[in-house]
Formats: C-alpha cells, structure tokens, sequence
C-alpha cells in the first residue's frame, strides 16, 4: 500500500513539474513572439565599430527590432595580418562564418586534457624556461584548428576562445550570438568577458564606450590574484592593465610553434564526414565545417546556383547549440522561389552581388521590398515568405539559422507545395482552368528552390 502511494505521489510530482516546465516555456515562446512586430525590414549596416591595434570590430545593434525578433546580436570582426583576437568567452553559442583569410583558432573547453605540445622558440629561452613546465622547452596546451575561407564555426557558450591571423589577408569573421538560446540566463544585451586587454570606457570625444566588453581580471583584488596564479605582482598588473591595443592586437613574438597539423585537419575532416556523431567526445568535436565545397551542396541547379546547409548532422555540436547555417549562390537573373522557414528565423548576410529581396508577412503585405549587395544583413522571420531575385553579377550569401535542423517549405518548383496538390485544389483555389493549374504546378519541370532565369 505504501509503496503504491509512493508510486502515485512520484507520478503526480513529475506531472507537476512536466507542466511547469512546459508552462515556463510557452511563456518563453509568446515572450519572444510578441517582440516580432514590425511593419517593415530593412538592411542594416554595423551601427558601431570597435577600432583595436590589430583590427576593427563591427556591430550591429541587438535592439533594432528585427534582431529583437530573432533573439540574435550580429557582429564582424577584421584581424589584420599578425594579430591576434584576445581569448574571450560570452554567455550564449556563437555560429561564425569566414568570409575572407585564415588562421588559427583555439578553443578551450574545461576539464579536457592538454595533449598537444608546443615547442617554444629559442627567443623564449634564459630565465623563463628554467621555471616550472617550460625546463623542456615545450608547451602543453589544448587543440588548435585551422580555420579558412567559407568555415561555418561553431562557438559553444561560456567556452574561452582565441584566433591568430597568421595569413597575408585580413580575416573577416561574422558572427550570430543566439541570445535567445537556453544557455543564456542573462539578458539579451550582446556582451563578452575578455581575458585579456579590452577597449577604453570611453572614446576620445568623452562618447560611452563598448562596456560590454571588458576584461574580467580587472575585477580581482591584485594581491588575490597573485597568490592565485602564484607569480608577482607585476605579472598580475600587466593582466590587468587597460592599455590602447583594444580587443585585437599586433603579436610582436611570434607564434609560429603553434601551427596545427595540417595533414591531421584534413584527415579529421574526411573522417568527420564518415561519422554519425556518436564516436565524438566533448573534448574531440569538430567546430567547423566548409560551405564552399560544391560537391557537397544539398541543391544544385546548372543555370539556377546552389545551396550548402551545415546542420547538425553534417557539424554535430550544433546539436547541442540548436543552430545551423546554409550559403547560397544564385547565378545571373536565377532566382531563390517563394519560400518559408518552418521551423527557425534565417539572418542573412550578402557576402558578394547583388539581389532583389521580397518578404511577405501573414497579412499578406509586404514587410521588405529592397535591393541588397555585400555587407547587407536582414532577418527573415519564421514562416515570412521570403524570394530573392539575382542581378546581372549573381548574389552569394550566409544565412544562420535558430535551429540544428531547419526546414523550408517552397511555394514553387519539383519540391513546392502546389506541385504536391491535386490539380482540382488548384484549380477550384485560385479559380483557373485545369490548363492553367497544370501549368502552374509543371512549368518549372525538375528545378526545385534554385530556378533558372524566365525564358519567354
């Protein structure tokens, strides 16, 4: 008998918290749809740029309405030749996109093994070797992965993270924070916690500056750290110290000991290919994926263009991130059909040409009716219908999405919703002949999202 009533109060508490839990998330959901309204999108620009020693900062704000919509803060950081991203880490996932250089980019998560070696160079010898680890002349330090034009990287929350521009090219990174993540029990204000260096509080006109993004350490009594990392107080000044290089500075001795095999990467990528996701540890996930290999495009038209996805099965920690990304290219006068989002919001930012946006809300009006190039970025809300008609150059872009498996659902073409209609639903829903139904549902043959220019 007790054991029964045992039974049935363990029932009813895990009811009880069951709808709770869902109860906290349908708040969650209507609190975040009643911040998508707007009766028009436009394309943004950054707002604000951070300038640094080795590179800029591009911002865009998290509060203009469309990005309030989609819970995201975008940002663009440039890396000069030979400089360096402080280490960082931020409180919501981070989905990256290269879109122009390399370099070398270092991910830190807790409790994993240093099993990489670094040899140190002869100019890092005397008095600094003879202390502690650095006697051998080697360096022992987590996994350092190589990034490169058209890697979509995967930035997990509360993660410490740097990158090395070690190529002849600027790096230009873009970026989505996904504030609205779970992971995230701040706020939604875009903010990081650097570990190093950090930007004045205040430009040089006296205007309010980045305060989102300061070093941490600066928060320590000076005499607890010191005894912490058991060093000098000088040293922990010098971690401390608010200087002019700002959040990307010149490395100025060198950081060549630390190249990753690059034989290794691509062999771990060929592998990663092969894996279903399962065989991956939290310590050896791979963080990056390319989207510019054409043999991989999951849409590909000979006179329409082509669309790469990486989601969770291609990148599997974006499972646990719920994000994902595709990159488009839509050749001359190609067109991207009607379309919408099933199950995610879609920001898009224009990498090269130029394109004709149209974006449709429930009301059927047109909320976005605008021509966009390189360096553009726009939310297309879910399930808005969204096209997109190339110009004479074609367009290419990346778009990031809120979940780890995004659907759409066309209008038009082999895959479209009308084309899997009966003729009669059709016909009897837009008051056409059978003739015409037929060719609305056929016209485009085979072609499927990426249709080809209009012959007539």
């Amino acid at each position: 008998m007790a054991t029964n009533k045992l039974a049935l109060l363990l029932a009813l508490s895990l009811s009880l918290l069951a709808s709770v839990a869902l109860g906290r998330q349908s708040q969650t959901r209507l609190s975040r749809a009643q911040q998508c309204r707007f009766n028009q999108l436009t394309r943004l620009q950054p707002s604000r740029r951070i300038e640094s020693e080795g590179g800029v900062t591009d911002v865009w704000d998290e509060n203009e309405d469309q990005f309030q919509c989609a819970g995201v803060a975008p940002l663009r950081n440039i890396l000069q030749p030979n400089s360096l991203s402080l280490p960082n880490f931020h409180p919501a996932p981070r989905l990256v996109y290269i879109e122009r250089g390399q370099g070398l980019l270092g991910v830190h998560f807790p409790g994993c093994a240093e099993t990489f070696q670094s040899q140190q160079s002869s100019s890092e010898g005397g008095r600094e070797q003879e202390q502690g680890r650095g006697r051998s002349g080697r360096d022992q330090h987590q996994k350092i992965r190589r990034i490169r034009r058209g890697d979509i990287v995967a930035l997990p929350s509360g993660v410490a993270h740097w990158c090395f521009n070690d190529g002849d090219e600027e790096l230009v990174a873009v970026s989505i924070t996904d504030l609205n993540n779970e992971a995230n029990q701040l706020d939604q204000n875009l903010r990081a916690y650097y570990l190093a260096g950090g930007p004045q509080k205040r430009g040089r006109q006296g205007e309010r500056g980045p305060e989102n993004f300061q070093n941490v350490l600066r928060g320590f009594d000076e005499e607890l750290m010191a005894e912490a990392f058991n060093v000098d107080r000088e040293i922990v000044r010098k971690m401390q110290r608010q200087d002019e290089r700002g959040l990307i500075v010149k490395v100025r001795e060198g950081m060549g000991m630390i190249r990753p095999d690059e034989r290794e990467e691509e062999e771990e990528g060929e592998w990663g290919r092969r894996m279903n996701g399962i065989e991956e540890t939290w310590c050896t996930m791979r963080l990056h994926h390319n989207v510019d290999d054409r043999r991989e495009a999951e849409v590909y038209s000979r006179e329409g263009g082509r669309l790469n996805v990486v989601n969770r099965n291609k990148l599997p920690i974006l499972r646990y991130m719920d994000l994902s990304a595709e990159k488009g290219h839509l050749f001359p006068n190609a067109l991207y059909t009607p379309h919408w989002s099933i199950n995610s919001h879609s920001i898009v930012y224009i990498t090269r040409g130029e394109g004709q946006v149209q974006i449709a809300d429930h009301r059927g009006q047109s909320v976005m009716n605008d021509r966009v190039s390189q360096g553009d970025m726009f939310v297309v809300p879910q399930f808005y219908a969204a096209t997109v008609k190339a110009q004479s150059n074609g367009i290419e872009w990346v778009s990031f999405k809120t979940n780890g498996s995004p659907m759409r659902s066309p209008v038009a073409g082999y895959t479209s919703v009308l084309r899997a209609m009966p003729l009669q639903v059709i016909s009897n829903s837009y008051q056409i002949s059978p003739g015409e139904a037929q060719n609305l549902k056929y016209n485009r043959g085979r072609e499927t999202v990426m249709a080809s220019p209009r012959r007539s």
